[in-house]
């Protein structure tokens, strides 16, 4: 059943260290930096042209001390944060923080699906709806690392009514699910090798040349995890981490 389909409106960088997360981004992804301080705290927005895609913020004391390392992480839009949690933990999901006001921004609830992939539920003051864009700088791809992919393309569908789109064949290491918004593919789901020590979402974000962008990450101190790899439609993607450890991704094209 097709229905509301709920999309990915924000991307949030938590790292031990934002002011050099700042400069790696900047120079790798061509994001723009403007830090906006908060109560206890600065938030840093990022932003390509006019358009703001996400932000950066430093990984709370008390969530480093529990075992968790830099990271990215997504918002998912909803109109009721409180119902969607109750969803999420009907479906054997999991509450990490309870639904929470941000004064002037939304609302919002930490989850994990039920092989423990974590994100956000968000109902935003204002709409954040959003396509998903092959333009440089935006995010383009949307790609969970996980170790039952049917379960959780069930769980997914079920809360946000994300549908089924192409099935690639990856012979030994299975199928690769990919899964529409509003009738566009806008990411996959498969049993990852990655996804043994525990299961996450992987964002790609959109750069020009990605040998250019390759040699940014690790002259930027980043570390490339895979690839160049070209993927169907002509692209190419490298998969890396930031010099503080946070996994992403790069889409590109090669000259």
């Amino acid at each position: 059943m097709a229905g509301k389909q709920s999309s990915f409106v924000w991307y949030e960088l938590m790292s031990s260290d934002v002011a050099a997360a700042k400069t790696f981004y900047a120079n790798v992804v061509g994001w723009k930096t403007q830090d906006m301080p908060m109560p206890g705290m600065t938030y840093t927005l990022l932003s390509i042209g006019d358009t703001q895609v996400g932000g950066m913020m430093t990984l709370p004391k008390e969530a480093a001390n529990a075992g968790m390392r830099p990271c990215w992480t997504s918002y998912i839009e909803v109109d009721d944060v409180d119902g969607a949690a109750s969803k999420v933990r009907s479906l054997d999901g999991k509450i990490y923080a309870p639904p929470t006001d941000i004064p002037g921004v939304g609302r919002f609830a930490v989850v994990a699906d039920p092989q423990g992939a974590s994100f956000n539920l968000f109902k935003p003051s204002q709409s954040g709806q959003r396509n998903v864009s092959s333009e440089p700088g935006q995010i383009g791809w949307h790609e969970l690392h996980t170790n039952d992919a049917p379960k959780a393309f069930e769980f997914y569908s079920t809360m946000f009514g994300w549908l089924k789109g192409d099935a690639i064949d990856m012979g030994p290491m299975g199928t690769y699910q990919l899964f529409t918004i509003g009738g566009a593919a806008a990411g996959a789901m498969f049993n990852s090798p990655a996804a043994q020590a525990a299961r996450f979402w992987l964002y790609y974000f959109n750069v020009g040349d990605i040998d250019a962008a390759a040699k940014r990450v690790a002259d930027g101190g980043g570390k490339i995890t895979h690839g160049p790899q070209q993927v169907p439609g002509e692209g190419w993607i490298v998969q890396a981490a930031d010099p503080q450890g946070a996994a992403f991704a790069l889409y590109g094209s090669r000259k």
